[in-house]
């Protein structure tokens, strides 16, 4: 570590006594921060994991009607299907300064099949739409997870540093500072009182 710079004599314990007034309010405050990202951060997780079994089980439910579609109206009718394209937009918000994901949606066209009459390929079409939007849901939720997440160990980090390594650095400085002011102080109150007599 770094030596602190004091500027000698009474300058210097102001000096001391403004950084360390500024290290424990900036302590507080990232702890703050750290607090409300923490709420959040456990928020989200639940989003994250909601979003991830729906999208299983939407996938499942998709994966059973194509079955049953293949069997109904056999592979070839498959390969004649529109492929539609998804749209997928994501809305961002901030939380404490971070930026993240914080809504997607997605909007697919509906599935044309090739034969009519085939109803297990349209309900199939439908459940892969649901599946593509609980997608997009859970891949939003665990991007604005993972920002969150490093920003929850990059605070903690802060606050630990300024707790643990730099405030008291400050506050032992500060408590040198005016042990040797208070010497000096009384050394001249010595050569006063010896100059007076």
């Amino acid at each position: 570590m770094a030596t602190l710079r004091v500027p000698p004599g009474r300058a210097g314990r102001l000096w001391l006594r403004h950084r360390l007034d500024t290290a424990q309010r900036g302590s507080d405050l990232l702890e703050r921060k750290l607090r409300i990202l923490r709420e959040d951060l456990q928020r989200l997780q639940a989003q994250a994991l909601a979003a991830r079994r729906e999208w299983q089980d939407a996938v499942a439910e998709a994966e059973t009607w194509l079955l049953r579609a293949d069997l109904v109206a056999g592979a070839r009718s498959l390969t004649l299907v529109t492929n539609p394209l998804a749209d997928v937009s994501v809305h961002w918000t901030t939380t404490m300064g971070v930026y993240h994901p914080a809504k997607g949606t997605c909007t697919v066209a509906a599935v044309v099949p090739a034969i009519p009459g085939s109803s297990a390929l349209v309900l199939a079409g439908v459940v892969y739409q649901r599946a593509a939007a609980a997608a997009v849901r859970h891949a939003v939720a665990e991007a604005a997870v993972a920002r969150l997440t490093t920003e929850v160990s990059t605070t903690a980090q802060r606050v630990r540093a300024l707790r643990h390594r730099w405030i008291p650095r400050l506050a032992e400085a500060l408590a040198r500072t005016e042990f040797e002011l208070e010497e000096l102080e009384r050394a001249e109150a010595v050569r006063r009182l010896r100059a007076s007599s």
